[in-house]
């Protein structure tokens, strides 16, 4: 596989050309040559939109599994140590679809043929871990075991000793997924749907947040219990943390679902799994902000190597995010922003015999930060 096509397409993604067809018009760009390597006039120009495609659906399964596998590890050496503990944001997104593309599926609840990729997160440093490509269908308890089974066995390989916590919403919260992560030592928070028999179990606490709510003629009071519960599919009791918030509106109550035995039901909900909240603004930033919804090959295959294409922008954009001074006001700034004052700057290139010189205006108003950054980002001396 050519890494100069790998890299002129990530490079392009990154930039916000996530289109193939875009490199008909970059390939004789000067700098885009030059950050593959060639020289931005002498140099040969890159490659053109039918090379691209016919790389993205070069992989077979075999492939696309180690590349898989290859985006895990690179999370793992993103520590320069093992970490004590780490909090893994499992969730998956709508990808609309525009033609018959194989394992498109039309999806009710979001009105539309689509995709349902899965992302992972380390949500605590916006880090992803790894995307899978499936059907437009809410996943089987057997397919979250398999994929959770898959993810914590190539993280055991680098962390052996790393205490694991699965977050996620109640898609994922299937007897067959908490039942592998208690017999593998591994730490869930879960959503979980309301019933009868939970309302009953938290009803004493509803019922005293309701009537101190009523007294004091506030507009919302919330309160939290916790109690066990085991549904009929369950093979034991669990622990359940209830949020609950009486407004002039009536009661709302959620649910979560845990094999954490330690704090009170106001950190698990409130703290712990609200805190997964995060994943969906990193969602964002892979969907929207680089376009890994650009799913539009017909063999899913190649959308899978679209999803692993556009991780490799995100983790582009990321490590130079990472590297901007954290008193800098770019350093918390979205891949969008980040791409205008960043990237997509004029700039004057000019090539000589033994050098390239690159000249920004004088009153570029990043010049102190790009030039933070290409000393920061240089490569180590061999």
């Amino acid at each position: 596989m050519d890494l100069g096509i790998l890299l002129a397409r990530i490079l392009a993604i990154a930039c916000g050309y996530e289109d193939a067809d875009d490199l008909d018009h970059l390939r004789t760009d000067p700098a885009f040559k030059l950050a593959c390597g060639r020289l931005p006039e002498s140099g040969h120009d890159l490659m053109s939109q039918p090379t691209v495609s016919r790389l993205e659906n070069t992989p077979g399964l075999r492939d696309l599994i180690r590349l898989g596998r290859v985006l895990v590890d690179l999370y793992c050496a993103s520590y320069p140590v093992p970490p004590a503990a780490v909090t893994l944001d499992i969730d998956d997104t709508c990808d609309v679809v525009h033609g018959q593309q194989q394992l498109s599926l039309f999806n009710a609840h979001h009105d539309e043929r689509c995709f349902l990729p899965i992302h992972v997160y380390d949500t605590a440093t916006s880090r992803p871990v790894a995307m899978i490509l499936r059907p437009g269908k809410t996943p089987s308890g057997r397919e979250v075991r398999g994929h959770l089974r898959r993810l914590v066995r190539a993280i055991r390989r680098h962390w052996p000793n790393t205490a694991i916590t699965i977050r996620g919403d109640g898609h994922y919260g299937r007897p067959e997924a908490m039942d592998w992560c208690e017999n593998h030592g591994v730490s869930y928070v879960f959503g979980l749907s309301g019933t009868k028999a939970l309302a009953a179990k938290v009803e004493q606490t509803a019922d005293h947040i309701r009537v101190v709510r009523a007294i004091d003629n506030e507009d919302a009071v919330r309160g939290f219990a916790e109690t066990r519960h085991a549904a009929k599919s369950w093979r034991q009791q669990r622990r359940v943390a209830a949020r609950i918030e009486a407004t002039r509106l009536g009661l709302d109550i959620r649910y979560v679902v845990t094999n954490i035995t330690t704090g009170t039901p106001e950190w698990l909900y409130a703290d712990l799994y609200c805190a997964r909240g995060q994943a969906e603004n990193l969602i964002k930033l892979h969907k929207s902000q680089l376009a890994s919804d650009r799913t539009s090959c017909r063999h899913p295959a190649a959308n899978q190597m679209r999803l692993v294409l556009h991780t490799a922008a995100y983790w582009l954009m990321l490590s130079v995010r990472d590297t901007i001074p954290k008193a800098h006001r770019l350093a918390t700034a979205e891949f969008a922003t980040l791409r205008l004052r960043l990237l997509k700057l004029g700039a004057r290139i000019r090539e000589t015999a033994s050098r390239v010189r690159l000249a920004f205006a004088a009153a570029c108003p990043d010049a102190d930060l790009l030039r933070h950054l290409a000393t920061a980002l240089a490569p180590a001396p061999a």
